[in-house]
């Protein structure tokens, strides 16, 4: 059999292959029908090297799918009705495809051998792809290096963008995760929220989607998205990272702090804190150092060092749930013919993310005026603000809206309305909650045994 060199063809040198792996692979898998699902986990067809052994595998697959017996003779007839048998070799290169291992035993670290070469190809191919671009200059370098970055990223998860898949080939995973799911002993499948009513209605804030929170300024959106951190860290232990781009740290952790010790925040801004505080501060100080909660405060962070950092941030610590406090204060890459079209091509850019790192990417953003022109100054997603792609992007849309942020006279009223206006995957509606202020905390309606009006 002739091997064609087609990761290879027109360069010096060979790139990195192990013709002996590909053919113990499949020798395996033609010894032992168990083999096959054991391979099938590790390889797809496009990790061989050798044409052949491709397509060797695709009819090996094919029989394997359709419940047929897998061995020499129906794999022969296979190829034969296909007309590839020939040229790959013929029944005899088949009958040395099995003489080749004494035995299937090994068929899974054959198959990762032919994997490690597959992904140095890949490296190889896509290295040179970004020398490439770089000689022509014809990018900006920051969007070429998120790109670059983004690939090699996408190779060390071990993924395969943009793939066209037939229904067949997910059914299989769709249905665990529906059996998984009817076995939970609660109805939480995504970042736990610690809002019942939330959860109730969202399921938890779920992977791969973006949610947008909304409120005009002073509203509660920082207190909110901070309580929404801690409670995914602490209750769900859920790996969170905090992009502020208006807050320092210091200033984001304090506030964690007073919300989860329930200290006024004055007082500790003051110094004004007598013993039961100090000690609920350091509990709260102890039960948050063991949280995973990253937080960075870079100022002028432009959507690209973002990515990059929430990448990073992914590899390295599975982080669960992103937080970016907010989209008007984020910087686009390159020449915008206006901000409305620089604010459409972030949003679009975090949805990506979150498809991306396979978490939930929430974004804060301001709203316009408008609501304060109208009688009922509840938000609508008309009122999200300069880009109306904010809203097309996102899949879940969320409103802050306290009457006593208007009427002063009201001052004393704690209730807030969390408003889901849109939300792809479930229900909309407003979930009521206490505003804590001297707390910078949100809390759910309190059930009548617990004082206070707020549930812990």
């Amino acid at each position: 059999m002739q091997i064609s060199n087609p990761a290879g063809a027109g360069s010096e040198k060979i790139p990195p292959q192990n013709i002996e792996a590909e053919r113990s692979t499949l020798g395996s898998m033609l010894l032992d029908r168990d083999a096959i699902g054991r391979v099938f986990e590790i390889l797809t067809d496009d990790a061989f090297y050798v044409d052949a052994h491709r397509r060797i595998f695709r009819a090996i697959l094919d029989l394997y799918d359709r419940n047929e017996p897998v061995d020499y003779v129906t794999l022969t007839d296979l190829l034969a009705r296909w007309g590839d048998l020939e040229k790959l070799g013929g029944a005899a290169y088949l009958t040395q495809l099995t003489d080749s291992v004494p035995t299937s035993a090994h068929a899974e670290h054959y198959a990762r051998i032919v994997k490690e070469k597959f992904i140095l190809r890949n490296l190889i191919r896509v290295s040179t792809e970004v020398v490439s671009r770089c000689y022509t200059a014809e990018e900006d370098a920051d969007r070429l290096l998120d790109e670059a970055e983004r690939s090699i990223f996408e190779l060390s998860q071990n993924r395969q963008r943009g793939a066209v898949l037939k229904v067949k080939d997910i059914i299989h995973d769709a249905m665990e995760m529906v059996e998984n799911l009817s076995k939970h002993e609660t109805h939480i499948t995504g970042v736990p929220t610690g809002y019942p009513e939330l959860d109730e209605m969202t399921s938890g804030l779920q992977p791969g989607e973006l949610v947008i929170l909304a409120a005009r300024p002073s509203m509660g959106k920082t207190a909110l998205c901070l309580n929404l951190a801690s409670n995914a860290a602490l209750q769900g232990k859920t790996p969170v990272a905090i992009f502020s781009l208006e807050m320092s740290a210091e200033s984001l952790v304090t506030r964690m702090l007073c919300s989860e010790a329930r200290v006024n925040i004055q007082d500790v801004r003051t110094g004004r804190l007598g013993e039961g505080n100090l000690v609920h501060l350091s509990m709260a100080a102890g039960r948050l150092f063991d949280s995973d909660v990253f937080i960075d405060d870079s100022p002028s962070l432009n959507i690209l060092e973002l990515r990059s950092k929430a990448r990073r941030l992914k590899a390295e610590h599975n982080i669960g749930l992103v937080i970016v406090d907010y989209i008007q204060m984020m910087q686009g890459v390159g020449k915008q013919e206006n901000r409305q079209q620089e604010i459409s091509n972030i949003s679009r850019s975090f949805k990506a993310l979150a498809k991306e790192l396979k978490a939930p990417v929430m974004v804060l953003s301001q709203l316009s005026r408008a609501p304060e022109a109208r009688g009922d100054r509840r938000p609508q997603l008309s009122d999200l603000r300069e880009s109306g792609a904010i809203e097309q992007d996102a899949d879940v849309v969320m409103f802050i809206y306290r009457e006593a942020y208007y009427e002063k006279d009201k001052k004393d009223d704690r209730t807030a309305e969390l408003i889901i206006a849109k939300q792809r995957n479930g229900p909309t509606g407003t979930i009521k909650l206490i505003f804590n202020q001297q707390y910078t905390r949100f809390d759910a309606m309190a059930s009548p045994r617990m004082p206070g009006g707020v549930l812990s």
